[in-house]
């Protein structure tokens, strides 16, 4: 059938269009990074986010030949961070590592400036760190029956910290409790940096942080390792029992950390930054740097990290209602 030339010089600048925004796309990409990229870490420094991010920014600016800069900006249970990176410009350059907490804080916050699944833009996961109940050594439980029973017999007096509300430490703490009948009070923090510190002077009794921030101080005998919240034992502390084996049957719960960027990154920019990340956590330096804080290198897709994001959400609101941990 002949086509009408009217049709035919349609057809051609919708042809040639295409054509042009294709290209610019792909401009896009092959020029991308032309600049200095800022991952942004939602907590302060000295914990598992800001160990995980600058080594990853290390790894990246050696990859990508541009430098890369980590900056921290904590608070609000890493709400802050979050909603920074998820309106900012979406062309690459800024990034944010995410973690568990955000698909928590989504249940806690009953209102947040930003929605984590529809306005940032998954990269890949990086790594997944157990979480280890730890005491100071002037709390006389040796266990976790002895805490219970020393909790139970002082209610409301024992302290755990976290690296904020509506963090995974604070749900765990939450769910701790309910598991165990105890009453241990939560005091937040703004990272697991400052949080440490008041746990190694006493000012705090316990945690239930990634093991990052606490492994060398459990090793040097600062602070004792009671439980690790995981199903199965942290390779980083084999000696260390779960918190199943201690009594609190089908207990797990683990800490996980991913790039992610502003949802409107074009697809060019965020497949190329997939391989790059995915490359680095697979590369036996990299690996050999997360073994030594603890943690287990992962590495998947951007639409596994996803699916990943998406079932946390579902199943930390469930946690979150039963904890009954809610915030302004």
């Amino acid at each position: 059938m002949q086509q009408h030339p009217r049709q035919v010089r349609r057809m051609a600048k919708a042809l040639a269009l295409a054509v042009l925004l294709g290209s610019g796309a792909n401009a896009m990409a092959q020029a991308w990074p032309a600049k200095n990229i800022t991952i942004v870490v939602p907590f302060a420094t000295g914990g598992t986010t800001d160990a995980i991010a600058r080594t990853l920014g290390q790894e990246l600016s050696r990859s990508l030949g541009q430098p890369v800069i980590v900056e921290n900006k904590p608070g609000a249970g890493a709400t802050i961070g979050a909603d920074y990176v998820a309106k900012a410009k979406p062309d690459g350059y800024t990034l944010l590592v995410g973690a568990v907490h955000h698909t928590i804080a989504t249940s806690v916050y009953k209102k947040l400036p930003y929605d984590f699944q529809r306005d940032l833009a998954p990269v890949s996961t990086v790594a997944m760190v157990p979480n280890v109940l730890v005491v100071n050594p002037n709390v006389p439980a040796k266990n976790v029956k002895e805490l219970v029973a020393l909790a139970k017999k002082t209610p409301g007096k024992l302290t755990f910290g976290s690296n904020g509300n509506g963090t995974g430490q604070h749900l765990i703490g939450a769910q701790f409790n309910i598991a165990s009948g105890t009453d241990i009070m939560h005091v937040p923090y703004k990272g697991s940096g400052p949080l440490t510190i008041d746990l190694l002077g006493g000012q705090i009794d316990m945690s239930f942080d990634t093991v990052t921030p606490v492994l060398s101080h459990i090793r040097a005998g600062k602070l004792r390792a009671l439980a690790v919240t995981t199903i199965q034992r942290s390779a980083a502390l084999p000696d260390v029992p779960t918190l199943d084996e201690s009594g609190l049957k089908g207990f797990d719960q683990g800490t996980w950390f991913g790039v992610l960027a502003p949802v409107a990154t074009p697809k060019e920019v965020v497949t190329r930054l997939n391989t790059e990340v995915v490359n680095i956590v697979n590369s036996a330096e990299f690996r050999k740097r997360m073994e030594e804080i603890g943690a287990v290198p992962v590495g998947n897709s951007a639409a596994q990290m996803a699916s990943q994001i998406k079932t946390d959400t579902e199943r930390y609101a469930k946690l979150v209602k039963d904890a009954k941990v809610t915030m302004q």
